[in-house]
């Protein structure tokens, strides 16, 4: 991980409590804040994603109180802020200029949902060159559901995505891990 790695928080908002029972890992957003707070201190870049549900009904659409951040990731002045649409944060915004513009190389991805919007990210942003760190422990995700109907836990749904994009995507790390090379610098 670069020294100089932006934080990229993905769809860290309030709705993703609404949308299903069963999540894993409910120290996600502890994580989350304490790696915020490092970004901090150390002031370095920091990027809030939201998504803008286009499905009516969806607790993230704009006009919701779910659309939100949550009060783990409220963004202060002068971090970036993008709103996507679709699943990739790189999809229809300005993010991958704002980091060109910015000299970014390195990114640390965390947020919601690891299956979904956290997947897509990642791979699109290694995909376009970045060099990736997915902290393992700062993201999360919910049950699912197989088109055979198999039922799939949230924490077999959050392990298997990161042992899938582990080594090709990006390096997955713990908060733990990456705080220790973030704090001091």
């Amino acid at each position: 991980m670069s020294n100089h790695a932006t934080l990229l928080l993905v769809d860290v908002q309030q709705g993703i409590d609404q949308i299903a029972n069963g999540r894993n890992n409910p120290a996600a957003e502890d994580n989350i804040a304490a790696l915020l707070s490092a970004w901090r201190a150390n002031n370095r870049h920091v990027v809030h994603v939201r998504h803008s549900s286009q499905e009516s009904g969806s607790p993230l659409r704009p006009d919701t109180p779910g659309f939100a951040y949550k009060k783990c990731a409220v963004p202060v002045a002068g971090e970036m802020q993008v709103t996507k649409s679709v699943n990739s944060a790189f999809i229809g915004t300005d993010l991958q200029q704002y980091l060109n513009d910015q000299s970014v190389s390195s990114l640390v991805i965390v947020g919601l949902t690891t299956d979904h919007c956290v997947s897509t990210t990642v791979r699109m942003a290694a995909n376009l060159g970045f060099e990736v760190t997915l902290v393992a422990d700062a993201t999360a995700t919910f049950p699912r559901q197989g088109p055979d109907g198999k039922h799939h836990s949230a924490e077999t749904m959050h392990s298997i995505n990161l042992a899938s994009l582990n080594g090709e995507f990006c390096r997955v790390l713990t908060t733990a891990d990456v705080l220790s090379g973030v704090t001091g610098l």
